[in-house]
């Protein structure tokens, strides 16, 4: 395992062990409404905070973009090594108690994302890549799955939930996946849904407007499981956009077909 790669399922793994320690007394945690649906709880805070003094203590020099602190630049000139955290990724299932949650680190260089790690403490999955040395949940290597048409494919998504500038876009293309696969799923954590489409569970992904620590690190192991991850206009600009589609390559044709016929072109971005 590579040094940088190695240091993310450290972090992640701490960070892992901070939210199990809360999940049975949620209702002694102090939580704050950032907006309409949007929650952050001590325990993000903390996790982040243990993720962050974890890579802190290897790699002091590094940059981070983490979701609840945003960006930590340790110079004026940004560094070649960025750090992309999501401490918590599904915050409002962790809060019910609802068992779909993971912690998303990927290690950005030079501009590209070169290592990732998904954890899912509750299952006690480690879903990793390094580019060019194929993906792997708990040291098994990962392909995507080998469906070959919508139509027998079960998808995952995420609903709008706190900004619905664009409910109608993504409920027609919402209608026109449910009426031609075998079924969708939301399950709530994007992180663990790109990780599901990295490993077969699901076949393929899409989401508007996620934030770039919702996929830096799904978004790597599918590629290095043998899967695309694009934005809605089929280019790589998924991390400022938000927007992505993911699957295997004989899948993807289809899914970026229903997407250029129900999401206006402004909306493609």
């Amino acid at each position: 395992m590579h040094p940088l790669l190695n240091i993310a399922t450290q972090a992640a793994r701490a960070a892992g062990g901070n939210i199990l320690h809360h999940l049975d007394r949620i209702d002694q945690l102090n939580i704050e409404h950032k907006g309409k649906n949007d929650y952050v709880s001590e325990v993000d805070k903390e996790a982040e905070n243990t993720i962050i003094q974890t890579i802190k203590k290897y790699y002091p020099e590094h940059d981070i973009l983490a979701e609840e602190s945003g960006i930590t630049k340790q110079k004026q000139k940004p560094a070649e090594v960025r750090w992309i955290i999501d401490p918590l990724d599904g915050t409002t299932n962790f809060l019910h108690q609802f068992p779909q949650f993971s912690v998303s680190i990927a290690v950005e260089v030079k501009g590209k994302i070169q290592h990732a790690a998904i954890f899912d403490p509750v299952r006690d999955e480690m879903f990793t890549a390094s580019r060019g040395s194929g993906a792997f949940l708990n040291n098994r290597r990962l392909r995507v799955s080998q469906q070959k048409s919508l139509e027998n494919a079960l998808l995952a998504t995420g609903f709008p939930y706190h900004d619905f500038s664009y409910i109608d876009a993504y409920m027609e293309s919402l209608k026109s996946f449910m009426t031609n696969t075998a079924g969708i799923r939301r399950a709530g954590s994007a992180a663990l849904d790109l990780a599901y489409v990295a490993c077969g569970r699901v076949d393929g992904f899409w989401e508007f407007n996620l934030k770039p620590w919702d996929i830096a690190a799904g978004v790597l192991i599918i590629q290095e499981a043998g899967g695309l991850s694009t934005d809605f206009n089929g280019g790589d600009n998924y991390l400022n956009s938000g927007n992505i589609i993911a699957a295997n390559p004989k899948l993807y044709k289809e899914m970026a077909q229903t997407i250029g016929k129900t999401v206006p072109t402004e909306l493609r971005k």
